[in-house]
């Protein structure tokens, strides 16, 4: 910050040690998006929004505007991605479903219009475009931050099962 003050997002969140692209068909699923802030460097096999944030720039200390897609780094940062979502509130991230988790409790349960448990595990793609040949470590989900994007996930075909969250309302 210009005044020298700590961002609340300062800390550089690194990602394990490969890019693993999102399955393009998702993204299509889904329709555009604005702004994807945890892009993979260029050159990239196909875009995932409009604009991207990619590495070495940190998409958590630039301006988020309009419909975000988010697949974060994995591990101990994701939930700084997370809560930037939810506190934007127009987005869709891509997540693994730990919904035990602190950062389910926080940004996910209480703040999420919906979410999508993936029927299957994906299987993401290197920066190259080759698919990687196993799904991935873990069940995974789609959570929508705001009504249009809980209605997205609805429309997209991704086979799965929406929960709404009790505590939000129904979109």
């Amino acid at each position: 910050m210009a005044d020298g003050s700590q961002h609340p997002y300062a800390a550089r969140p690194q990602a394990a040690t490969h890019d693993w692209l999102t399955p393009p068909a998702i993204i299509e699923a889904l329709g555009a998006f604005d702004l994807d802030p945890c892009a993979a460097r260029e050159p990239r096999p196909w875009p995932t929004a409009r604009e991207h944030v990619a590495p070495p720039a940190n998409g958590l200390l630039v301006a988020w505007r309009g419909r975000v897609w988010l697949n974060p780094p994995y591990g101990k940062h994701t939930e700084q991605w997370l809560a930037r979502l939810a506190e934007h509130g127009d987005g869709i991230a891509l997540v693994f479903a730990r919904t035990e988790t602190r950062m389910f409790q926080r940004w996910v349960w209480p703040r999420a219009a919906a979410v999508l448990f993936l029927g299957s595990r994906p299987k993401f793609h290197h920066r190259d475009g080759t698919q990687a040949r196993r799904g991935c470590g873990g069940p995974m989900c789609l959570i929508a931050y705001g009504v249009q994007n809980a209605a997205a996930l609805r429309q997209s075909g991704i086979a799965g099962t929406i929960v709404v969250p009790m505590y939000t309302e129904v979109p």
